[in-house]
């Protein structure tokens, strides 16, 4: 078994899993979020959060690492180049989650569920969209990677 075909393994289950979960997240949990009133979404999101960090970045970073080095010991300039594609998209997947998601994230958990301000600005419309955003980025890293490591040597 060579590190070619191991990081291969791996870079498909850690993209597999990356896109897996926020695909779930965007087909159910996200419309359950949306039909609840604010103070059950306060709530329920905070309590969704709370085993995500460290484990998503975990696996988002460490699969575009993966996807890196697989790019430099992977013959063939179009498999390395759907590799770097899909190290990119990942990539995306973790600044749209840093950038975006993750401060909307902050500012729910410290709203107080039983006291919702008068006025309150609800961030669902908008952490859907950059949610969306960062799954379609998942979902093609995975195509990606998928394409990269079943091409004919």
């Amino acid at each position: 078994m060579t590190v070619v075909y191991v990081l291969s393994v791996l870079v498909l289950i850690g993209s597999g899993t990356v896109a897996g979960v926020l695909f779930a997240v965007a087909l159910s949990t996200v419309p359950a979020l949306a039909a609840m009133p604010p103070d059950r979404y306060v709530y329920t999101h905070t309590l969704l959060g709370r085993n995500w960090d460290p484990t998503m970045p975990i696996i988002v970073l460490g699969t575009t690492l993966l996807d890196v080095v697989l790019a430099v010991l992977t013959p063939g300039a179009v498999p390395r180049s759907l590799i770097i594609g899909a190290a990119v998209c990942l990539a995306g997947v973790s600044a749209v989650s840093h950038l975006r998601n993750v401060p909307i994230n902050r500012r729910v958990h410290r709203t107080d569920p039983d006291a919702i301000p008068p006025g309150w600005q609800d961030p669902r419309p908008l952490w859907r969209r950059w949610h969306t955003l960062r799954t379609a980025l998942a979902m093609a890293a995975l195509a990606l990677n998928g394409l990269a490591v079943t091409l004919p040597s």
